[in-house]
C-alpha cells in the first residue's frame, strides 16, 4: 500500500475566501475521491491552524501499489484538478509505503 500525501500552499496574494479559482480547485479535489478507481481512501481539506510554516490545503490518499498510484496521477479528473491548482498554488508530495 502507498500513502500519497500532498500539501498545497496558496501563492502570495491569493485569497482562499475571495478567489473563485480556489473554491473551484477545492471542489475539484473534494469530488476526485469518487471519480478515480483504485483509491482506497481519500481525504482532503483546508488546514485549520494559523502557523507560518503551515500549508493551506492537504490531500491524504491510499492506493494499493505503484501501478494504482500511476493510474491515479494520470487519470483525467486528477490532471484537470491539478491544472486548476497550478494557477494559484504550489505543492509538495510524499508517497510512503505503509
Amino acid at each position: 500500500m502507498i500513502r500519497h500525501l500532498v500539501l498545497f500552499k496558496l501563492n502570495d496574494g491569493v485569497d482562499r475566501d475571495g478567489d473563485e479559482r480556489v473554491a473551484a480547485g477545492a471542489k475539484a479535489f473534494e469530488e476526485l475521491g469518487g471519480l478515480v478507481p483504485g483509491l482506497r481512501e481519500w481525504q482532503c481539506g483546508w488546514n485549520t491552524t494559523a502557523r507560518d510554516i503551515a500549508y493551506d490545503f492537504a490531500i491524504n490518499s491510499l492506493v494499493d501499489d505503484r501501478e494504482a498510484l500511476e493510474a491515479y496521477v494520470g487519470h483525467p479528473a486528477h490532471q484537470a484538478a491539478a491544472a486548476q491548482w497550478r494557477e494559484f498554488a504550489t505543492w509538495v508530495i510524499a508517497d510512503i509505503e505503509v
